[in-house]
């Protein structure tokens, strides 16, 4: 029997690429005057096609959760083009009974290997495979604290991996992230990297972020 409550929506069977909106600024272009945490309502909009995500997350905390994504996670379009294969498929909200009721965020993505992302082997690189882990583990969080009026967004401070299986050119992956803990200064989530074709384990990982401080003031 599940512990968890099942989502109500499928999800889709396409959606939109995932690529910063044309003046898309990263998070060093905010200004040294920016504040210490990401607002995600204060950020530009990523013109993302949200009517392709599947899962019962409201729409504006779909709109938001991707427009820090793009902003904060992919920065500008030259940056590290991983997410021009990149597609956010689901978000759901769930309650998980055998944590106190607790409301838990899914995000589930999908991906296609370019050669871009490969090392000599032919398989994904293994700090790629960090960068995927790092970026998607992070939307949960965030919408969870969209929804809870929490600042979901933070910085990495730890971030463990384990490698189970290569992913070659051409394979479609999955990828599903599921928040653990939101808290006031620290905050957790777990991904799962696999074959979609075969659900063959690829990667998993955890996420350990925190509310960066405000700088001290200078005398």
């Amino acid at each position: 029997m599940s512990d968890r409550s099942p989502s109500p929506v499928a999800p889709s069977s396409s959606a939109s690429v995932l690529v910063p909106a044309e003046g898309t600024p990263g998070l060093a272009a905010m200004g040294p005057g920016a504040q210490h945490w990401v607002d995600p309502q204060a950020l530009p909009d990523s013109e993302y096609n949200i009517g392709d995500i599947a899962g019962n997350v409201p729409d504006y905390a779909k709109r938001l959760a991707c427009n820090t994504f793009v902003s904060y996670g992919i920065g500008s379009e030259d940056a590290f083009g991983v997410w021009k294969a990149f597609r956010v498929t689901e978000m759901t909200t769930q309650r998980n009974v055998r944590h106190g009721d607790r409301l838990e965020a899914v995000v589930t993505c999908e991906l296609v290997v370019q050669k871009s992302m490969v090392n000599g082997a032919g398989a994904v690189h293994g700090g790629c495979v960090a960068y995927l882990i790092d970026n998607c583990a992070s939307l949960p969080l965030v919408v969870l604290g969209i929804l809870q009026d929490i600042n979901g967004v933070g910085v990495t401070q730890n971030l463990q991996v384990s490698y189970h299986a290569p992913a070659l050119v051409g394979m479609r992956l999955l990828i599903v992230c599921t928040s653990v803990v939101l808290g006031k200064r620290v905050m957790n989530a777990r991904c799962e990297i696999s074959e979609k074709k075969t659900g063959r384990p690829v990667a998993s990982g955890f996420i350990s972020k925190m509310q960066p401080l405000p700088a001290a003031a200078k005398l």
